[in-house]
């Protein structure tokens, strides 16, 4: 008599029948002008976009909000890519902590299933992040 169970489990079942994706409701976020960074309204009044342009608009205000500074957001939420850029670390230091950064402020989205595609351009002080995410909807190009 063994002490473990007889029985096999396909685990891409399990994991199939335990994904919340089929009940999530459709991602909706008041549309964003990421030039102007500022709302889009029409007649005066907020438009509301849903999916893959919800997500994006939530993609870039998470990576456009630094971690742990404003006390209306949860601990979870933002990034500390900020943090790389003022220390003094050579730039493939800063590419893989950036994208471990990304993955990880990105993480607590389920409707973000990977990204891929990830790169960082260096414009003097700055750093530019281009990255293709993948989303229960389709794919999306971010660029923050």
């Amino acid at each position: 008599m063994s002490i473990l169970p007889n029985q096999t489990v396909d685990i891409n079942t399990v994991i199939e029948s335990t994904t919340q994706s089929d009940n999530l409701p459709i991602p909706k976020e008041y549309g964003w002008d990421f030039e102007k960074n500022e709302f889009i309204l029409k007649d005066g009044k907020f438009i509301v976009v849903e999916g893959n342009e919800a997500i994006k608009i939530w993609i870039w205000k998470v990576l456009n909000t630094p971690r742990y500074r404003y006390l209306a957001y949860t601990l979870n939420y933002g990034n500390q890519i900020e943090e790389l850029i003022e220390k003094s670390l050579s730039r493939s230091v800063i590419e893989s902590e950036a994208k471990r950064y990304v993955e990880e402020a990105l993480s607590i989205n389920p409707y973000i299933q990977e990204i891929e595609s990830f790169s960082i351009e260096f414009e003097g002080s700055r750093a530019v992040i281009n990255f293709t995410a993948k989303t229960l909807y389709g794919e999306v190009d971010i660029s923050v």
